[in-house]
């Protein structure tokens, strides 16, 4: 499984509109709206390099509102556990 996340500016006035279209698109598994320089993140999940192509530069770039993407290819998957301990503020 490849994974890449999707940096999406957009027209602030159309971020819950671009969200949706975003997230209904085949090979996006979450989109999530942002604080920063950045408005969403989307999560893409294929099975093969080319099909990162396919869902980023053929289907979500062309959705109305968006200005601009940024992509990057996970290439490690860490569990969840070690996420957790990675980010432990040593509180329980």
């Amino acid at each position: 499984m490849i994974t890449a996340i999707v940096f999406v500016k957009a027209d602030v006035a159309r971020i819950p509109e671009v969200a949706e279209q975003i997230a209904a698109l085949e090979g996006v598994s979450e989109v999530y709206s942002v604080t920063g320089q950045i408005d969403l993140i989307a999560l893409v999940r294929v099975r093969q390099h080319e099909d990162v192509a396919a869902v980023v530069a053929d289907k979500l770039n062309k959705v109305p509102g968006i200005q601009a993407t940024e992509t990057h290819i996970a290439f490690r998957a860490y569990s969840q556990h070690d996420l957790e301990s990675a980010f432990s503020l040593g509180l329980d």
